[in-house]
């Protein structure tokens, strides 16, 4: 039996992109992910298909899994051979209990490695545009813990030391106890006139602050209804929020997009959404598996190519390559039927055309995935006579429905982006395994969609179509964005 791994992996505090080079590699490659409530579901997307998910929990005073059980599991999966990744938010070594963990795996024999992340309190006070040091305000931090395994659960700490020698200091999930740490370090010195920041969900797009001083923020928390996970900044340096933080200002921060996917890879439009502050989830997740060429197709018989995608470019090249056939002896032109699907060809220096310059021609051939394999009429309506060959199959990930149920668990969906009439469908059909139904989605969100079939193609489903683009385009599927958050 091949002997398991074990990484003990720091997630980072909430944005995706924080995640470490090294933490992304480990989860690419786990068999097993054990994870934490505070890890953003959509890490789970690194994950390799057909990872097993492992959800351990980790609410404040109540734990689905208790650690001795997740200690076990993670001993056990490692002794059946599998790359096991428990990941953790922040920083496992800060208040992670990575010690106990990796204890437990040294009693065990097994190997392991731990992973730093980025910290939530750095992360988090960084997101709302406050530095834990300054040279003006605050040469020394501390992290302290805000809750502890004391019988009454508030730390037991040296508050003399902690109120008097340190600039700033972050308490970790201290909201509970906030009336009593505010009251200990008042006590042992500390001015009650000390800026004390709070910075709930830090990095994500439902990031919320709350400004105060030792005497007047536990109040605040109490009238405000903030709750954990959160992280209390208490220092001068607390004062230099002064409004918005670079991470707030963004156009779209606070927007959580479900945007329909029906290919593997990630989504030009999507990515800049990303960019401009939006929590984007692309639904649901696939692989690509390429096709063999058959037998009977010989390129060389056809004087006209048509791609249907940059991935069907690619497939054709890679046979050319396998089969040892020379670009030279093809005299056919090559056609996308779309912008990316001409780049990719030109990007192996070869003319590229679009379709509508098409001239007739009795050698046709189209090449596209099995979605266009059953849709013969519709390609005849396009092309004509022509003969079609499979390049590739996108299969769905059914375990991106595992990570589309923490997604709507936390209520992280407030806009639904249909590209496409196919993506209507399959996102349908997916989240319909979760109980969510056209009429419930428009409950939670506004639905966007790219042109009349797509629209069609949701109202005949029974959706409530908010916004229709006539000619899609990024710039206006930007700027429907933000007047749906202008309006909310």
């Amino acid at each position: 039996m091949n002997e398991g791994y074990v990484y003990l992996v720091g997630a980072g505090p909430g944005d995706i992109r924080l995640l470490t080079v090294k933490g992304k590699q480990c989860l690419e490659k786990a068999d097993v992910i054990l994870y934490d409530r505070l890890v953003n579901p959509l890490l789970l997307e690194v994950t390799k298909p057909g990872a097993e998910m492992v959800y351990c929990g980790k609410l404040p005073d109540r734990h689905l899994l208790r650690q001795e059980a997740i200690n076990d599991l993670l001993v056990k999966y490692a002794q059946e051979g599998k790359n096991v990744v428990r990941l953790k938010g922040g920083d496992p070594s800060v208040y992670g209990r990575v010690g106990e963990e990796a204890a437990a795996l040294e009693e065990a024999g097994i190997s392991y490695e731990i992973v730093p992340g980025i910290t939530a309190s750095i992360g988090a006070s960084t997101y709302a545009g406050v530095p834990v040091t300054h040279r003006d305000y605050g040469a020394s931090f501390a992290i302290v813990t805000g809750h502890d395994k004391s019988p009454t659960g508030q730390p037991i700490i040296d508050w003399k030391g902690l109120a008097t020698g340190i600039d700033t200091i972050a308490f970790y999930m201290g909201v509970k106890n906030l009336p009593y740490i505010c009251e200990q370090l008042i006590h042992f010195g500390r001015d009650p006139k000390t800026p004390v920041l709070l910075v709930q969900w830090g990095t994500v797009g439902k990031q919320k602050t709350l400004s105060g001083d030792l005497e007047t923020i536990a109040d605040l928390v109490k009238k405000e209804k903030f709750s954990n996970p959160a992280i209390t900044l208490v220092g001068q340096v607390a004062k230099l929020r002064t409004k918005e933080s670079w991470f707030e200002r963004q156009p779209l921060f606070g927007e959580h997009i479900l945007f329909g996917r029906t290919t593997e890879g990630a989504s030009e439009i999507a990515n800049e959404l990303v960019k401009l502050g939006a929590d984007v989830f692309e639904y649901p997740r696939f692989v690509t598996k390429h096709a063999k060429l058959e037998q009977s197709i010989s390129f060389s018989n056809y004087d006209q190519i048509i791609f249907h995608s940059p991935k069907s470019v690619q497939w054709f090249f890679a046979q050319l390559k396998m089969n040892h056939i020379d670009i030279r002896s093809i005299q056919a032109q090559l056609f996308g039927a779309s912008k990316k699907s001409r780049r990719e060809i030109e990007s192996f220096a070869c003319s590229a055309f679009p379709v509508q310059e098409m001239m007739d021609s009795n050698k046709r051939l189209v090449v596209g995935s099995t979605n266009w394999s059953t849709k013969e009429q519709k390609r005849n309506e396009l092309y004509g006579d022509h003969d079609f060959v499979v390049s590739h199959v996108d299969e769905i990930i059914e375990q991106s429905n595992f990570t589309c149920q923490r997604i709507l668990d936390e209520d992280r969906v407030d806009t639904i982006v249909f590209p496409s009439a196919e993506a209507v469908k399959v996102v349908t059909d997916q989240i319909a395994t979760l109980g969510e139904t056209p009429s419930t989605l428009c409950d939670r969100a506004k639905i966007i969609c790219f042109g009349s079939e797509s629209k069609k193609a949701a109202e005949d489903l029974g959706y409530r179509v908010d916004f229709m683009m006539n000619e899609p385009s990024k710039d206006e599927l930007i700027q429907i964005v933000k007047d749906i958050a202008k309006s909310r």
